[in-house]
């Protein structure tokens, strides 16, 4: 497809212009196409609360993943379920709770449910606050990710042991991965061990550059994985996302069909948000693939390790992972920014069911005082003894290090509050032709 008819563009989808009343065609004729029938119903005035109260649930009923388990308008009426809870900001956290709690799996328990009262487990409202993602979350912006490397020696095969605590914006970590990589090519690792075990995601960009530099280049052009959102947005009619614009990563808008260019004028179907391998750097031995996690390994990481699954032999080696193969972009409504669980990320058997986390190959449990890439350290141990074919408890087990460890920064300082997830912050996407 030619390029000025398929324009693609990079954009954090953060934006800078204040926006509220952000409910599509409220007051306007019935004949409107494709307008969202709540906006026709939904009162045009109010207080600041209760058209910000609207619009969290307007948008839910078109950009929400799981739209089609929401009431109307009416039956849910936001203000009056929360238009006197104060301050504003409970209020709000109270209606996206309520929200994400409609979609039932098969057992009987909300998609979104979680062991924190009145808070679901994906979706959020923040107050806006200019940065991409929230300041609880802004270590990714320009923190450092990879944390620590190196290479052993075990049983006469050649390991190389990378730590990476987080995937902030690819221009911050890319020439620490490519130096990385270039080293465990030169050292000839047939074994990779990728320690994920404090990573809560980050940026989309930074976990698909990693797994281009794993993957060897018999996988490029496959699939990756796949982003599906909900069936109103695949088929253009999620209306009410004209009401949001379109800036490109530095925040400037961009122009669309000699117009601004809107977050309506995205295409949002399966096929253009399918990413393919298109491989990096000249790593090419790798036989066995290991993945260190936790309950803290979620979003951008959980990513990495289920686009890899169907394309290497991969093994987890801790406790099960987060479970969140969910991802976002921000809306702007008033002074807040809403994430909603918006799309669904499918590998390329169309694997997305780890809502409850990954189970592990290995399961390794216990505390542990040892610094990262330590050979005695209890999960490195456990994955060393499996690739020496021993126990893990040997005590015998002794690799040799073929280069000193390289530690690089303390993952702790990227986990200062109690929400350690990232959200699967999408860069990336593709305009509808015209």
């Amino acid at each position: 497809m030619l390029p000025n008819r398929y324009p693609f563009y990079p954009t954090f989808i953060i934006f800078s212009i204040p926006l509220f009343l952000l409910f599509p065609c409220c007051g306007k004729e019935d004949s409107t196409p494709n307008v969202a029938p709540d906006a026709l119903i939904s009162p045009t005035t109010g207080t600041r609360q209760e058209l910000t109260l609207d619009s969290i649930f307007l948008y839910a009923r078109q950009a929400y993943l799981w739209n089609d388990a929401l009431p109307p308008y009416t039956d849910f009426n936001p203000r009056k379920r929360y238009g006197g809870i104060t301050p504003e900001l409970t209020a709000y956290q109270l209606e996206l709770y309520d929200i994400s709690q409609y979609k039932l799996r098969t057992d009987g328990q909300a998609y979104e449910w979680s062991n924190i009262d009145t808070r679901a487990k994906y979706s959020y409202v923040e107050r806006y606050t200019g940065n991409s993602i929230s300041s609880a979350r802004a270590n990714t912006e320009s923190g450092v990710g990879l944390n620590m490397r190196q290479h052993l020696e075990i049983a006469g095969k050649k390991v190389s042991y990378l730590a990476i605590s987080s995937f902030p914006q690819l221009s911050n970590i890319q020439n620490e991965l490519d130096e990385a990589f270039a080293e465990i090519a030169a050292a000839g690792s047939s074994h990779l061990i990728v320690d994920l075990r404090s990573n809560g995601g980050g940026y989309v960009e930074s976990a698909e550059y990693l797994a281009n530099l794993i993957a060897p280049s018999s996988v490029k052009g496959k699939v990756m994985f796949s982003e599906q959102f909900n069936g109103r947005m695949q088929n253009k009619q999620a209306t009410i996302l004209q009401y949001q614009p379109y800036l490109d990563v530095h925040g400037k808008s961009v122009y669309y069909n000699g117009r601004l260019a809107t977050m309506a004028d995205i295409d949002y179907s399966e096929i253009a948000n399918t990413h393919y391998f298109s491989k990096k750097g000249a790593l090419e031995g790798i036989t066995q693939l290991y993945f260190i996690v936790s309950n803290r390994t979620a979003s951008a990481a959980e990513l990495l390790i289920s686009s890899l699954k169907p394309h290497l032999s991969v093994k987890l080696v801790g406790q099960r992972t987060y479970g969140k193969p969910v991802g976002f972009f921000p809306i702007r409504i008033d002074n807040y920014t809403v994430y909603l669980a918006s799309f669904l990320i499918r590998n390329a058997d169309g694997w997305s069911d780890y809502f409850d986390g990954m189970p592990v190959d290995i399961e390794v449990s216990g505390d542990n005082s040892l610094p990262l890439g330590d050979p005695q350290e209890l999960y490195l141990q456990a994955v060393l003894a499996d690739i020496a074919g021993q126990s893990s408890k040997n005590k015998h087990l002794k690799p040799q290090a073929s280069s000193r460890p390289d530690k690089i920064c303390e993952p702790d300082q990227y986990y200062q509050t109690n929400d350690y997830t990232i959200p699967v912050v999408k860069q990336y996407f593709k305009f509808k032709p015209f």
